[in-house]
C-alpha cells in the first residue's frame, strides 16, 4: 500500500524550476553546454533536447570550465544539434525504499519490470563514504550458504567481502544465483553491471527463480547502455545495500561485474581527459574500485553488516590484470573458477588451491581447521602429482601421501561440487568421511583430531 510519506517524497522531488542552458560543441562523445558553468557541479545529471511533448536525453557532467560544461550523453550524439536546450537536473542521489524487495529497477531507481514504483522517503548520495574504520565491527559469524564448499573449505562470515574470479562461460552467474539462495541474510541486493539484456530476465526468472526474488532487489543496466548507466548500476547497488543495512539488517551484496564497472569509468575517465595508464586503465580506476568495496562490509554498532560478493572477468584466467590484482588487495578473500574443471562437467569449477578465505583460521574450530589442512593438503598433492599419475608412471604404495592423494581426490573433487541441505556440521562430516582412506585408519585419526 502506498503511504502519504512516498507520495510527498515523489512530489519534493520534483523541482519547481530548472536552470537552462544551450548545446555549444559537439565532440565525437560528449558535448559541451553553456549557460551552466556557475550553477553545475561535477557528476550533475542533465536532460539534453527537452521540450514540449518530447523527452531528452539523460548526460552527466564530467568536466567544469569558466565558460562551459562537459557532459557525457547516456548513448551516442548522433541527432543532437547546436542550441538544443540542456536543463539541468541535479545532483544524481537515489531513494531507495523497503518496497523495492522483490523488484527489478535500472540505476536511477525506475521499474524495469513494469509495474509502478515509488521513491523512498530519504534520498542518499549514489557515491556515499565507507564507515568509520574506528566505529565498525570486527566480522562476524559464520554464515550457512547452502553449499558443502562454501559451509567448510571456503567459509564465508558476516561482513566479509570476498571475489568471484571467472572467465565468460564457466558458471559464475549460476553460483551467484546459489549464493543469493542459500546464504543466511535479511535482504539480498544484485547488481547486474553490463549484463546482456536477454540474461537479465534469464537470471532473474530461471536462475534466481521466484524464491530467491522474494528477498532480492536486483539492479540492471544491459550491456548496450551507455557507460554513464553502467558505472552508475555499481553505485545504485552499493546505495540500496546501505539502505537496508542502516535499518539493522544483514545485506548480500552480489555485484556481477566489478571488470565491466571499470571499464565504464574508463571510458567516462579518458573522455573527460584523464591519460591511460596500466593496460588502458586510468589512475583513477583503483580509487573508485576500492572506494565502491570499502563501503560494503561490517557496520558501525547501530548498523547492519554488507557482506557482498563481487566477480571479476578474468580473461584466460590472467590474476594479474590490473582489475584483478586491484580486487585482490582489499578483499577479505577470493574464489578462482577455472576453464579446465567446468570443461569436465564439476560446477561450481572452483579451483580451490588458487581460493583463498581470509576468515580462516578465525573462522573454524581447531578440528575444522585441521581437517580443512588435510583436505587441501591431499588436493595439492594430487596436483602436483596428476601428469605422473594420468601418464601411468607412479607405482602404488612408492609414496604414501601420493597414495592417499589418489584415494581422496575423486570424493574430494565431488565435495566441492555438493549442495548443503542441513547445516555446516553436516558439511564437516562429509567431508571428513572424503579423508578416510580404504583402511579407515588414518582418516579414523583425522577425525578424532
Amino acid at each position: 500500500m502506498i503511504g502519504f510519506e512516498q507520495l510527498a517524497a515523489e512530489v519534493s522531488a520534483t523541482p519547481a524550476m530548472y536552470h537552462v542552458g544551450r548545446v555549444a560543441r559537439i565532440h565525437r562523445g560528449t558535448v559541451e553546454v553553456s549557460g551552466l558553468s556557475s550553477v553545475a557541479g561535477l557528476a550533475d545529471l542533465v536532460e539534453i533536447g527537452a521540450g514540449p511533448g518530447r523527452r531528452g536525453r539523460l548526460g552527466e557532467v564530467i568536466a567544469l570550465s569558466g565558460q562551459v560544461v562537459t557532459v557525457l550523453p547516456d548513448g551516442d550524439v548522433e541527432g543532437l544539434r547546436i542550441g538544443e536546450a540542456v536543463r539541468l537536473l541535479g545532483r544524481s542521489d537515489i531513494a531507495p525504499d523497503d518496497s523495492w524487495v522483490g523488484r527489478v529497477i535500472d540505476p536511477f531507481g525506475k521499474a524495469l519490470d513494469d509495474r509502478p514504483i515509488l521513491r523512498g522517503t530519504e534520498s542518499r548520495p549514489l557515491r556515499g563514504a565507507p564507515a568509520n574504520p574506528t566505529r565498525r565491527r570486527p566480522l562476524g559469524a559464520r554464515l550457512e550458504t547452502g553449499m558443502a564448499v562454501f559451509n567448510t573449505l571456503l567459509p564465508i562470515v558476516r561482513g566479509q567481502r570476498i571475489g568471484l574470479f571467472a572467465g565468460s562461460g564457466v558458471g559464475k552467474s549460476t553460483l551467484l544465483a546459489k549464493l543469493a539462495r542459500g546464504v543466511q541474510a535479511d535482504v539480498v541486493v544484485i547488481g547486474l553491471i553490463g549484463e546482456r539484456g536477454r540474461e537479465v530476465r534469464e537470471f532473474v526468472e530461471r536462475v534466481l527463480g521466484p524464491e530467491g526474488m522474494k528477498r532480492a532487489v536486483v539492479v540492471a543496466a544491459t550491456s548496450d547502455q551507455s557507460p554513464m548507466v553502467r558505472r552508475r548500476c555499481g553505485w545504485t547497488t552499493m546505495a540500496v545495500a546501505e539502505h537496508f543495512r542502516d535499518q539493522g539488517r544483514h545485506v548480500l551484496l552480489l555485484a556481477d561485474s566489478i571488470t565491466r564497472f571499470a571499464e565504464a569509468h574508463r571510458e567516462i575517465a579518458l573522455a573527460a581527459g584523464e591519460e591511460g595508464s596500466l593496460r588502458g586503465y586510468p589512475p583513477s580506476t583503483a580509487q573508485q574500485i576500492t572506494t565502491l568495496c570499502e563501503r560494503a562490509g561490517p557496520g558501525e554498532d547501530n548498523q547492519g553488516d554488507i557482506t557482498a560478493v563481487f566477480s571479476v572477468l578474468v580473461a584466460g584466467s590472467d590474476m594479474e590484470e590490473p582489475i584483478a590484482d586491484i580486487l585482490r588487495g582489499v578483499l577479505d578473500g577470493h574464489v578462482v573458477l577455472e576453464r579446465k574443471i567446468a570443461e569436465r562437467g564439476r560446477f561450481p569449477a572452483i579451483d580451490l588451491l588458487r581460493s583463498v578465505s581470509r576468515a580462516l583460521p578465525g573462522a573454524a574450530s581447531d578440528a575444522e581447521n585441521t581437517l580443512i589442512a588435510a583436505a587441501r593438503q591431499r588436493l595439492g598433492t594430487y596436483d602436483r602429482s596428476e601428469m605422473m599419475i594420468q601418464a601411468g608412471l607412479y607405482s602404488p604404495g612408492s609414496d604414501p601421501m601420493i597414495d592417499a592423494a589418489i584415494a581422496a581426490w575423486p570424493k574430494l573433487d565431488a565435495f566441492l561440487a555438493e549442495d548443503e541441505w542441513e547445516n555446516t556440521q553436516a558439511s564437516f562430516r562429509r567431508l571428513a568421511a572424503c579423508l578416510v582412506e580404504e583402511s579407515g585408519e588414518e582418516g579414523q585419526d583425522e577425525q578424532a583430531g
